[in-house]
């Protein structure tokens, strides 16, 4: 990678990559995606953790909260300071 990479790019490419592995962008946003990881090992490496991680959380399955454990962090929250 150069040092005038666009990091900018970087940025606004990795808030669209969950729509994008989900197939939920845009031809042109696609393309645009596609185009930045042909340039861009940073962003290779992320996308590929990031589809590796959805596939494992995918792979792990639902189990309901125990209920002592629920009530906790109702009760929890409940004292949080409201932020303004």
């Amino acid at each position: 990678m150069t040092t005038d990479h666009d990091h900018e790019a970087c940025r606004a490419l990795f808030e669209k990559l969950s729509e994008y592995i989900d197939g939920e962008t845009d031809e042109v946003t696609c393309a645009a995606i596609k185009a930045h990881m042909k340039a861009c090992p940073c962003c290779i490496t992320c996308l590929e953790t990031l589809k590796r991680t959805v596939g494992f959380c995918e792979g792990v399955p639902e189990e309901p909260m125990p209920k002592e454990f629920s009530r906790k962090l109702r009760e929890t929250l409940r004292h949080l300071p409201v932020s303004p």
